[in-house]
């Protein structure tokens, strides 16, 4: 969650068209990258790198390549509508088609595979491994 925002309570927005930004691989060898457009929270990113350095026996390096800033509002159960809006429940982040979700580099191209399969497992969308120079 971010230390400090700007407006406490966001918008819905939309999630339209597809990830220009954050879309190529920067720092490691291998990546995974999104396919479907969503929403991940703080706890799913972390299950998912808990997953990943798990599998890798925290062997070579992660790079998480998102992080949750929108916060995410929720009512609390059996309350009448209206009343303003809801206190913020959670955060999480936007997620568009092409988008790189994490990097990995100092391990070899089968562990890296496994790990990703692993961590995909975690996540709410669908997503694919990629190799730096693809």
């Amino acid at each position: 969650m971010p230390k400090k925002v700007k407006f406490r309570k966001h918008q819905r927005g939309n999630n339209k068209g597809l990830a220009v930004r954050g879309s190529s691989i920067s720092f490691g060898e291998f990546a995974l990258k999104s396919v479907t457009r969503g929403l991940i929270t703080s706890r799913q990113i972390e299950s998912a790198r808990k997953a990943i350095s798990n599998k890798t026996k925290r062997g070579g390096k992660v790079w998480v390549r998102i992080f949750p800033d929108k916060p995410i509002h929720k009512k609390p159960a059996e309350t009448r509508m209206g009343s303003g809006k809801s206190p913020v429940d959670h955060f999480a982040a936007v997620i568009k088609p092409g988008k790189v979700l994490f990097e990995i580099g100092g391990v070899d191209e089968a562990t890296a595979r496994e790990a990703f399969k692993r961590a995909e497992a975690k996540l709410p969308l669908k997503t694919k491994f990629v190799k730096d120079g693809l």
